[in-house]
């Protein structure tokens, strides 16, 4: 969170921290590994793309005309993830309704690449790819259609992962 708080602001890779609830997962993980309960991730700081829903956080697309739309309920992929243990740390910056090849969001602001000021983390899953790469998070959710998460993977020279269709439920994107 002290990370986030210090270089977020330049970068723009998180438009909804969620420190609370990042701060009682973060809480739960420490009493899991001291009783022997530690789940697969447990632990593992994570960001979702601001399409996926987040329980209580902005599920803005990236489009202003969503903004004051907040999550009821976590997409599947995202409850399956902190049933695994993930610490869910905000939602993450990303190209206006998934349509583009950067992160340069006239409404949420351009997500900057950590490597090089000035220059575009990609997209539209680039808020994603820019928080993992600029240490904000351990990994981070997005979607996929047309590269949205490799093209920011190779831009911030991480990995990024687009899996077989159909292997994670798209409910709540």
């Amino acid at each position: 969170l002290r990370r986030i708080a210090a270089h977020n602001p330049a970068l723009r890779h998180i438009l909804d921290v969620d420190s609370a609830g990042a701060l009682a997962a973060a809480a739960d993980s420490m009493a899991r590994f001291g009783s022997g309960t530690a789940r697969a991730l447990e632990g593992l700081t994570m960001a979702v793309k601001a399409n996926i829903a987040v329980a209580g956080l902005g599920w803005s697309a990236g489009m202003a005309l969503r903004a004051d739309i907040i999550a009821g309920k976590d997409a599947e992929a995202v409850r399956r993830l902190r049933e695994a243990g993930a610490i869910i740390m905000g939602t993450a910056n990303m190209h206006e309704a998934a349509l583009g090849g950067t992160t340069d969001n006239i409404f949420y602001g351009r997500a900057i690449n950590p490597h090089k000021a000035g220059y575009t983390t990609g997209g539209s899953s680039g808020g994603s790819g820019g928080a993992v790469a600029a240490g904000l998070c351990t990994a981070a959710l997005g979607s996929d259609t047309l590269g949205s998460v490799r093209i920011p993977a190779a831009y911030n020279g991480i990995y990024g992962l687009k899996p077989t269709h159909g292997a994670i439920s798209a409910d709540g994107m």
